[in-house]
């Protein structure tokens, strides 16, 4: 094998090789910085390890004993790289070799030689380079920063800032990507709107299509979608309703109020709790009555209330009876959200709904107030004070609707019931005010606006 010089001479063929495997190469003489003289000294002399001197078995001033000094080892001797005396030490300067970064000229002065190791340490001295208050600007040091510490890139605002990689999870915000800021109300408002408009033009449509009874259609989906989230959020507590009756029993029972009326929707309700503990009984008792206390609870939320919707829609008027249950609900949520928003200071149920304010109760009672007085009198010629009361009774019961659903998914640990709808949650957490209202709305209007036989 070949040994590479390492100062770069002029070629391969103006080297000695070695004779053989293991004994030292003859000496250099091609052109160069040591043309003329002895090589540099590769291996320098070893120090003595201990008070005594030198290591034994070797002279203060010769080589290892048992080995010439340009000869191979001696089979009796110990083995070695041999001890090259003279040329120069590596306290001097030595020339750069051929692609060292020492051949810069403006690295080290003009003769852009490697700088001298300092001392007895053999330490390098540091490169001379750019430096921004005595601290690196991030050419040398990896990521900007020098050994002590210091973020170089806040030292001088001309330095721009190394780009760094984030980890997981949410963006962090920039000059060119500023933070999103949520509603003051805690949602994704543009999304709200687009699902409310959008579930309310449906509803609206279906009054108008085959005589209303797309109507009812919509109105069994939203029971039975009611149901399922419902019965899904019961599970984070342990308890597990039969869905299959529960939701059999919820179409039952709004066809049996559009068909048949008012009695006929209380006789669903009780078919329906019957048909729900007979298919839990098969499930065994472990469980039972937390089963059965939820599917009751369901039954009646869900359907139950629901279902005075088709007995409001049945009638000759329905459209109009629904519309202005659903304006009076929109009114006292858009005047709440306004008041509670701009004006809301005293909490009006911290424990249950921190966001509600007795600031924002007064905004739905007013705004419904108004809008149901308006809304009676020009639809069904009903006098504006009995049309307030309308809009105040609505108004409170869609409030009651809205803390009652907050306190379930308190005790149940959630925070919506589903994510169906973006900006809302899941479909009770858009309904809930509405449920309540359905059966004040029925019963006020039965009161105010009787309906006539045709």
């Amino acid at each position: 094998m070949s040994y590479p010089d390492p100062y770069g001479g002029p070629g391969p063929e103006d080297r000695q090789r070695a004779r053989h495997t293991g004994a030292a190469p003859d000496a250099y003489a091609p052109p160069g910085p040591f043309a003329g003289g002895p090589p540099p000294d590769l291996h320098p002399p070893r120090v003595a390890r201990g008070p005594e001197g030198p290591r034994a078995g070797r002279g203060p001033e010769g080589p290892r004993a048992g080995r010439g000094p340009d000869g191979p080892p001696d089979p009796n001797g110990a083995s070695g790289p041999p001890v090259v005396s003279g040329g120069p030490s590596w306290t001097d300067e030595l020339p750069p070799a051929p692609g060292w970064p020492g051949s810069n000229p403006g690295l080290n002065g003009p003769t852009g030689a490697v700088p001298a190791l300092n001392g007895p340490t053999g330490q390098l001295p540091a490169i001379d380079g750019p430096t921004v208050n005595g601290h690196d600007p991030g050419g040398h040091y990896p990521g900007g920063h020098d050994p002590g510490g210091h973020d170089l890139a806040d030292s001088d605002p001309g330095i721009p800032e190394p780009p760094r990689r984030h980890g997981p999870g949410r963006r962090r915000a920039s000059i060119h990507r500023p933070a999103s800021t949520p509603s003051r109300a805690g949602r994704n408002l543009p999304a709200a709107i687009g699902v409310g408009l959008l579930l309310g033009g449906g509803i609206l449509a279906s009054l108008f299509l085959w005589e209303g009874r797309a109507f009812l259609g919509v109105l069994a989906v939203a029971v039975s979608v009611g149901i399922w989230e419902t019965g899904r959020a019961v599970r984070s507590v342990g308890a597990n309703p039969p869905l299959v009756p529960l939701i059999a029993g919820g179409v039952l029972m709004v066809g049996l109020a559009w068909f048949v009326g008012p009695d006929a929707l209380s006789l669903g309700l009780l078919v329906t709790v019957l048909a729900t503990t007979v298919w839990r009984l098969a499930d065994g008792p472990a469980g039972f009555q937390k089963d059965l206390t939820a599917s009751a609870l369901i039954a009646v939320y869900v359907p139950f209330l629901a279902g005075f919707a088709a007995l409001l829609a049945v009638a000759p008027d329905g459209h109009f009876r629904i519309i202005v249950t659903l304006a009076a609900v929109v009114l006292s949520d858009t005047g709440g959200y306004a008041f509670g928003v701009f004006l809301g200071k005293r909490p009006m149920a911290p424990s249950i709904s921190p966001k509600k304010s007795w600031e924002g109760f007064g905004g739905s009672v007013l705004a419904a107030g108004v809008g149901g007085a308006l809304l009676l009198y020009f639809l069904f010629d009903v006098g504006l004070a009995w049309g307030a009361i309308f809009g105040v009774a609505v108004s409170v019961a869609a409030v009651l609707g809205d803390l009652a659903e907050s306190m379930i998914k308190r005790d149940l640990g959630v925070k919506d019931m589903s994510n169906l709808l973006p900006g809302h949650g899941g479909l009770m957490d858009r309904f809930d005010s509405i449920l309540f209202a359905l059966p004040t709305a029925y019963l006020l209007l039965s009161l105010f606006a009787p309906v006539t036989s045709a």
